[in-house]
C-alpha cells in the first residue's frame, strides 16, 4: 500500500484553528453575517442553471426591471476573443445593462477561482453601498458559492501533501473531477492534476466541504432556471449547430496557439478536427455530448449546493411567459 502522506510534524494549535473553526465562532460570525443581511441596502438576484437554459436573457430581464448591474459568474465568458464557442453576451443583447467581469482576462492570464471572490466582493460590495442592486448570472457554480457565500480558502501547509509520483495520470485524472467536478483538464497534463490533488490534500480538507461554504454573505433572491432534460439537451445541440454557422472553427484557428482552449469544451475538439484527428462531424458530436455531459453535472451541483433556492421550470415554446412569472415573484422594486 502506498503512504499518501509525508510524515508531519506535531500539530500546531495555531494552524489547527485556523482550519477548524469552533462551533461557537461559528455561531458568532452567523449572527454577524444576519446583521449585515439584515442591514444591506440593495437587492442581490442570482440566476443560474446549466449551460443554454436561458440565464442570460432572464438576468437582463430582471436587470431592466430592478435598474440593476450585472456580475458574471461564467468562468469562460471572462476570457476575451472566446466569443463564438462561449455563446457570450453581446453588446446588442445586454440593452444597455452594465455587465462586470465578463471579457476581461486575457488568454495567458492564471486567473482563480480565489482571483475572482476578491474580484466580485469589491465590485458587489461597492455597488451594495451605493444602493444598486445586483445580478449575479452563471453556470459556474464553485465561482457563484466563492463570490456570495462564506467560502474559504485554506493556505497550504508544504510538510502536508500526498505523494503524486505514487499515482498515475488516470487516478489522479479521477481524483480531480471529484474534488472540483467543473474543472476541465486533460488526463496527460501531469503537472496541472498533481497541482490540482497537493492542494486539495495540503488544505487537510476539500475546500468544496470548508464549514462556512453554505452561509450566504448577502441577503441573495434565487432563481434557478430548471428546464426539462429532453428540451435542454435540443436546445444544446441547436447552440451547437448554430455555433459551427457563426463561426467558430475559424475562431479556434485565430487563438489555437493559447493552451487555454484545450481545456475548454466546444474549444478543445474543435482543435482535434483542426489536427484531423476526427472529422468535422464527429466533432459536432463530441462538443454535444460533452455539453449534455457538462449540463448534467451543473443541474447535480446546483441541486445540492443550493436547496433553499427558487427552482423555476421553463416553458421554451413561451419564454417570456416564464420571465414573466419570475418577476412577479421576484415583486416590486424595494421589498422591504
Amino acid at each position: 500500500m502506498f503512504n499518501l502522506f509525508k510524515k508531519k510534524k506535531a500539530s500546531d494549535p495555531v494552524k489547527d484553528e485556523a482550519y477548524y473553526r469552533s462551533y461557537d465562532a461559528y455561531e458568532e460570525e452567523e449572527d454577524i453575517y444576519f446583521e449585515k443581511r439584515n442591514n444591506q441596502k440593495a437587492r442581490v438576484f442570482l440566476v443560474m442553471g446549466p449551460t443554454c437554459s436561458g440565464k442570460t436573457k432572464v438576468s437582463i430581464e430582471i436587470a431592466k426591471k430592478f435598474n440593476a448591474e450585472i456580475i458574471n459568474a461564467d468562468k469562460e465568458q471572462m476570457y476575451k476573443h472566446l466569443n463564438i464557442g462561449t455563446a457570450k453576451v453581446t453588446k446588442e443583447e445586454m440593452k444597455g445593462i452594465k455587465h462586470h467581469l465578463i471579457d476581461f482576462l486575457d488568454l495567458r492570464s492564471n486567473y482563480t477561482v480565489r482571483d475572482y471572490q476578491r474580484d466580485g466582493r469589491k465590485i458587489l460590495d461597492e455597488l451594495l453601498d451605493q444602493g444598486k442592486n445586483v445580478v449575479v448570472v452563471g453556470g459556474s457554480g464553485l465561482y457563484i458559492k466563492a463570490l456570495l457565500f462564506d467560502y474559504r480558502f485554506p493556505e497550504e501547509d508544504p510538510e502536508f501533501y500526498p505523494e503524486c509520483e505514487n499515482f498515475g495520470n488516470g487516478y489522479l485524472k479521477m481524483k480531480a473531477t471529484q474534488f472540483e467536478p467543473f474543472t476541465e483538464v486533460h488526463v496527460n497534463n501531469r503537472r496541472r492534476l498533481e497541482r490540482i490533488f497537493t492542494r486539495v490534500f495540503a488544505s487537510k480538507e476539500r475546500i468544496c466541504n470548508n464549514c462556512g461554504k453554505n452561509l450566504p454573505l448577502y441577503d441573495i433572491d434565487y432563481v434557478e432556471l430548471c428546464p426539462e432534460r429532453e428540451e435542454l439537451y435540443d436546445r444544446i445541440n441547436k447552440r451547437v449547430d448554430k455555433m459551427f454557422k457563426s463561426g467558430l472553427v475559424e475562431e479556434v484557428k485565430k487563438y489555437k496557439r493559447y493552451p487555454k482552449l484545450k481545456t475548454i469544451i466546444g474549444y478543445k475538439e474543435t482543435l482535434q478536427y483542426l489536427k484531423n484527428e476526427i472529422t468535422l462531424e464527429e466533432c459536432k458530436t463530441l462538443i454535444k455530448r460533452n455539453t449534455r455531459h457538462y449540463a448534467k453535472r451543473q443541474m447535480t451541483w446546483f441541486r445540492t449546493q443550493f436547496m433553499e433556492s427558487a427552482s423555476y421550470s421553463v416553458d421554451y415554446k413561451h419564454f417570456n411567459y416564464t420571465i414573466e412569472r419570475i418577476l412577479r415573484c421576484l415583486g416590486p422594486l424595494n421589498k422591504k
